[in-house]
């Protein structure tokens, strides 16, 4: 769906003017985020379903806000696409087209879908393209109403909140290991020895770098040795059918980076359930529950909502990955990367307690 299309599916779908409205907050990420000067901007959306369509209006946002600025921009619609799908021929199409050194900014209610002959990577091939992206993936995981939900945690003064994801960072450099525990029973041990944190600060002005919004976290794979411990996720989980609200906590335990153990309610079953399916359908069925990430969330704005995008950011919490991260630095390959937020973490690094 061209530009005009996508602008008259939010006219008749009555979503146009909830774009217009969110435009204003959307040009304040243009500056601080990507360091817009001239580049072409491709937005690519999908446009829901039911009452699920944040990441329509949420792009036709964006497209707003590049008008607004005088940028050249280019709006483009798809379908809703899971895991396997391919991307519509005029995403591809868009993708393949645009120059490089330019800008992409994705919002999708579950995934992009397969690029096609332009790579198995998207990441990669941002990276080899100069190109620099934001995305927001698994929008569909809200109703429309709660756009503000996504969008306030954007609205943020980025200078001192990049400051601040620094400082965690390089203390991230500099430890062995951490260890955290929880009133609610966590207690989880993190070996990082050599690894480099990695924040997702909001800073994408490089050329072939790029990252979701909203931003908030700093993390890091783990180095394979010393991860094990207990984990009680009473935040969010996310499955594979999307993110749940930890109603009934899920305790994890963890021997040797491997979840040896999933016990709770309905939530637990369900965590459990997904990582059955995963293994029965995995290329690597051995790595589907190895803890493959430590993140730290640092954002002021937002809340646990039930959408990982927003949860596993929100100030006050932590989440381990479970499942792939090699796309980030780790050498864990699965078909999964489930993201699982546990509340009021107290973090201690090689022995010292940080606050953040």
């Amino acid at each position: 769906m061209d530009t005009v299309g996508c602008l008259n599916w939010l006219k008749k779908s009555n979503l146009y003017g909830l774009s217009e409205k969110l435009s204003m907050q959307m040009k304040k990420v243009f500056i601080p985020c990507l360091n817009v000067k001239d580049e072409k901007i491709l937005v690519v959306g999908d446009t829901g379903f039911g009452d699920k369509s944040i990441a329509a209006v949420l792009s036709g946002a964006y497209y707003l806000a590049a008008q607004q600025l005088s940028l050249d921009a280019k709006l483009v619609f798809q379908s809703i696409k899971s895991r396997g799908d391919v991307a519509d021929e005029d995403v591809v199409t868009s993708l393949s087209e645009l120059p490089d050194g330019n800008i992409i900014i994705l919002n999708m209610s579950d995934k992009l879908g397969n690029i096609k002959d332009l790579g198995k990577s998207f990441r990669r091939w941002i990276k080899k393209k100069n190109h620099r992206f934001v995305s927001a993936m698994s929008l569909g995981d809200l109703n429309t109403d709660k756009i503000n939900q996504i969008v306030d945690p954007m609205d943020i003064s980025y200078k001192p909140f990049q400051a601040n994801h620094e400082k965690l960072r390089k203390l991230f450099d500099q430890t062995d290991e951490i260890h955290i525990t929880t009133d609610a029973g966590t207690d989880f041990y993190y070996n990082i020895k050599g690894i480099e944190g990695i924040s997702a600060d909001g800073n994408y002005t490089s050329p072939g770098t790029g990252g979701n919004l909203p931003a908030g976290e700093v993390y890091a794979p783990p180095n394979g040795k010393r991860i094990e411990g207990k984990i009680v996720i009473d935040g969010s989980s996310r499955v594979q059918n999307g993110t749940i609200l930890a109603k009934e906590p899920i305790t994890l335990k963890v021997h040797d980076g491997n979840i040896t153990e999933i016990s709770g309610g309905e939530e637990a079953k369900e965590l459990e359930n997904t990582l059955n399916w995963a293994a029965s359908v995995a290329k690597h069925p051995g790595s589907v529950r190895r803890i493959c990430e430590l993140g730290i969330g640092l954002n002021p704005k937002a809340n646990i909502v039930g959408a990982t995008i927003v949860d596993d950011k929100v100030l006050g919490t932590a989440h381990v990955g479970i499942g792939s991260n090699y796309w980030f630095g780790g050498n864990i390959y699965a078909i999964i990367h489930l993201d699982q937020v546990f509340k009021n973490p107290k973090i201690e690094f090689d022995g010292k307690t940080i606050e953040v």
